[in-house]
């Protein structure tokens, strides 16, 4: 056909749909790993990976023995090309997939398992990093450069934050200063008018495009034809994905203009459509009923009132036509990047995504508020440095702020006085437990802790993610979960979110990485009238049978040991907790009392270790009714004391005392 209709992009993501992207900081830099010591095999020596399957296959079967990736890949050359591309688009690896100085120093930080902050905006030194490769990273749209966070700072400082569907469906469409200013006066006209226009917007931007008007043009002026709906429909893989259009088209126009009564056929065609979500669109579209029966009875009268069905003309019908199958398809593919984008940029740790809004967290704010104006002088432009490891200033001048300038930015913001880097610390840990709080309210009461512990004896780990993170893996969660169980049953008193020892999102969710163990939760007890002044070390574990004898037994003592020689002062005591307990670990448990613990060299030692196990089928009747701190130590404590078999004092003294506060008696 003459004029083919070329596809051209319209909009930017980060990275690829096809990378993995549950426990994402952990897949980076195990990743990361893994390709370091790959690349340094002998035998991959001087090996080039472009153009080069069988070397790219061999990443992949590396990836695989080691448990990077399970199952056979169809082609595990693309698949090691698609692992690894998300990583090389932000600086991590080069173009032959070595590590970069930015890969490197990530790594470093990862193997040192030393996540602290050590910048100004009280970040974690691995999300620090993250930002400034996100700040330098940029895409190629058509022939335009934009740099996809920069972009999304900029709006954001403009409009306060944006929802999920902004987030989603307009800022991916900010490919140049023209588009991007226009979007923001989208946003902030539909916000004052409380009409969302997203939809408009979309149709807008597309229509701005050549090829867009050219094939609108074309379908008003060629003949109809399945060859010609496929050519207008602009696929970007092959024009045969959009053969089902040319039915959908034929009988919607008969529909319209010959008012038969076609509907079930119309509904069925949507069917057909290649892409569910896409097929999903017309449906809800057109249809105010997709059940079979309904549509049978109805006829037209089940299609909702739209602007096609109405149409008076060809040339109407035509662009009508096109708008609605151009808008479903941009739709699900800027639906399609949500999820990826939202990982790169939370992986900055200065994203807040929270209450169907995307915003910054205070402190970045107040700086973003600061450098905002300059941010358009980078956001359009590639960088040389995207692989180096630089200081702000080096991307930018502008990005390089006197902290004094952001700490009474940060006052004026809270209302509280922040004069030094101390006080600015306390003030952004406030905040950060006042929406732990809000969030605990919201997201973990009573009834679904209770479901979590549940889903934890089960293992139902995909219900288990769903509720609480995918970024991190299971035994972090449950470690993470049982710390805010603790600190509910502690009166919301204590500092848990350091007492947890967790890497935590922005959005104080865990986050597991690849160079950390398990973490103890060590609790501070300041003395009251129930208990002198101690530490609780809480050890967790989901392992059970006699994985937990040979993996718990030695560690859970060891930590312990540990803390009391290293704090001789500190009155301490441990409980562990799982979801199954092995009678011989009661045992061993128990038989701590009276051992003795002795430092590496032998010269110093403890005698007798408190360790009391504790089932979650116990832990959830606490929760349940609502049991206090006081009241478990006092429990623990009375059973530390007494004598019997491991078996019968645990169902004696932990069980039978836990089921009284449930009103029953065993």
């Amino acid at each position: 056909m003459a004029n083919k209709i070329g596809f051209k992009s319209y909009c930017w993501a980060i990275g690829t749909t096809s990378y993995r992207t549950d426990n994402f900081n952990m897949s980076i830099e195990r990743q990361l790993q893994l390709m370091k010591r790959f690349r340094r095999l002998k035998e991959n020596e001087g090996k080039k990976w472009n153009s080069n399957n069988i070397f790219q296959a061999e990443y992949y079967n590396y990836l695989k023995e080691n448990a990077f990736v399970k199952g056979d890949a169809g082609r595990p050359d693309k698949d090691a090309r698609e692992k690894t591309s998300g990583l090389k688009d932000i600086g991590l690896l080069d173009d032959e997939r070595n590590l970069t100085e930015t890969g490197l120093e990530l790594l470093k930080i990862t193997e040192s398992d030393d996540f602290t902050s050590d910048n100004f905006l009280e970040i974690p030194k691995d999300s620090f990093l993250y930002l400034k490769q996100l700040l330098k990273t940029a895409n190629i749209v058509g022939e335009k450069t934009v740099r996809p966070f920069v972009v999304f700072l900029y709006v954001v400082n403009k409009v306060e934050y944006l929802t999920n569907d902004e987030f989603t469906y307009l800022l991916p469409l900010c490919v140049d200063e023209h588009t991007t200013e226009k979007i923001i006066e989208c946003i902030k006209e539909a916000r004052s008018t409380g009409k969302e226009s997203y939809e408009d917007i979309i149709l807008s931007v597309l229509m701005d495009m050549d090829n867009y008007r050219k094939a609108l043009d074309l379908l008003q002026t060629e003949p109809i034809s399945e060859e010609l709906i496929c050519n207008v429909g602009i696929n970007r893989k092959s024009t045969k994905y959009d053969r089902p259009y040319y039915k959908l088209y034929m009988i919607l126009k008969n529909i319209v203009f010959s008012k038969e009564n076609a509907v079930l056929e119309f509904y069925e065609a949507t069917k057909k459509l290649t892409n569910s979500k896409i097929g999903g669109a017309w449906r809800k579209y057109f249809f105010n009923s997709t059940a079979r029966n309904v549509i049978l009875r109805e006829g037209v009268g089940v299609l909702n009132s739209v602007p096609i069905l109405s149409a008076s003309s060809m040339e109407q019908f035509n662009e009508e036509f096109f708008k609605i199958m151009h808008l479903f398809k941009a739709k699900a593919t800027l639906s399609d990047y949500f999820d990826l984008n939202r990982r790169y940029f939370k992986i900055t740790d200065i994203v807040l995504f929270e209450d169907n809004k995307v915003k910054l967290d205070v402190l970045p704010k107040c700086y973003i508020e600061m450098i905002g104006e300059y941010l358009l002088e980078i956001a359009f432009e590639q960088t040389e440095l995207l692989q180096k490891n630089v200081d702000l200033q080096e991307i930018a001048p502008f990005l390089d702020i006197d902290t004094s300038l952001l700490y009474q930015k940060l006052e004026r913001v809270l209302g509280i006085s922040v004069s030094t880097k101390e006080m600015a610390q306390k003030v952004i840990k406030d905040e950060r437990y006042a929406r732990f709080n809000r969030m605990i309210d919201e997201k973990f009461d009573k009834k679904t802790l209770i479901a979590l512990f549940n889903d934890f004896e089960s293992r139902n780990d995909d219900e288990i993610r769903g509720i609480v993170t995918d970024n991190a893996d299971i035994p972090t969660i449950f470690e993470y979960v049982l710390g805010v169980a603790w600190y509910i049953i502690s009166g919301r008193k204590g500092d848990v979110l350091e007492y947890m020892n967790l890497s935590l999102e922005a959005n104080l969710l865990p986050k597991t990485h690849a160079g950390g163990g398990e973490a103890d939760i060590v609790w501070k007890y300041e003395e009251t009238y129930a208990y002198p002044k101690h530490a609780l070390l809480i050890e967790a574990t989901l392992s059970d049978g006699s994985n937990q004898r040979r993996m718990e037994m030695e560690p859970v003592s060891r930590h312990l040991g540990d803390y009391c020689l290293a704090h001789p002062d500190d009155e301490a005591y441990c409980v562990f907790i799982t979801t199954y307990l092995n009678n011989n670990v009661i045992s061993d448990f128990r038989a701590r009392k009276n051992m003795q613990y002795y430092n590496m060299s032998g010269t110093e030692y403890i005698s007798g270790m408190k360790i009391l196990p504790i089932q979650t089928s116990e832990l959830k009747t606490l929760i349940k009714f609502d049991v206090k701190y006081p009241q478990i130590y006092k429990m623990l404590d009375t059973a530390y004391n007494r004598e019997g078999a491991p078996k019968e004092w645990y169902e004696n003294n932990i069980v039978r005392e836990t089921v009284r506060y449930n009103g029953e008696e065993m």
